[in-house]
């Protein structure tokens, strides 16, 4: 059951990696248009430009990439070997339940749940597998 968690999620991080391509990104927010609100935070203000939010979406896509892509390597080094530390199943565990809350953003339709569903159960896999 590891072994399939974690190529299927060793496949889902390369994916991620295109993820602003193949969910057309370029045409969801146009380049051209009202500019945007600027971000502030505490003392901080920028003004945030069209280009800034594609750059955005290709930073958090590229950071869960690599997340995801280390947990699956990992869920394949833990199925062969045998050894992972507590503390880094449970970690893992905590990243898929975030994943499978954060599915909500997307909608409420039966794909939805499925998916959250399915993201639930690998962190409920983790937490169980924990030594």
């Amino acid at each position: 059951m590891l072994t399939l968690a974690g190529v299927f999620t060793l496949m889902l991080g390369l994916a991620h990696f295109f993820f602003p391509i193949l969910f057309d990104f370029e045409h969801a927010v146009p380049k051209d248009g009202p500019p945007l609100k600027p971000f502030r935070l505490l003392f901080i203000r920028y003004a945030t430009q069209r280009r800034d939010v594609h750059g955005i979406a290709w930073v958090m896509n590229h950071a869960a990439s690599y997340g995801l892509v280390t947990i699956g390597a990992l869920d394949l080094y833990w199925a062969m070997t045998g050894t992972l530390n507590k503390s880094l199943a449970l970690w893992m565990a905590g990243w898929w339940v975030i994943r499978a809350g954060s599915q909500l953003y997307l909608g409420r339709r039966a794909g939805d749940w499925l998916i959250l569903a399915g993201f639930a159960a690998l962190g409920l896999l983790h937490i169980f597998l924990a030594p």
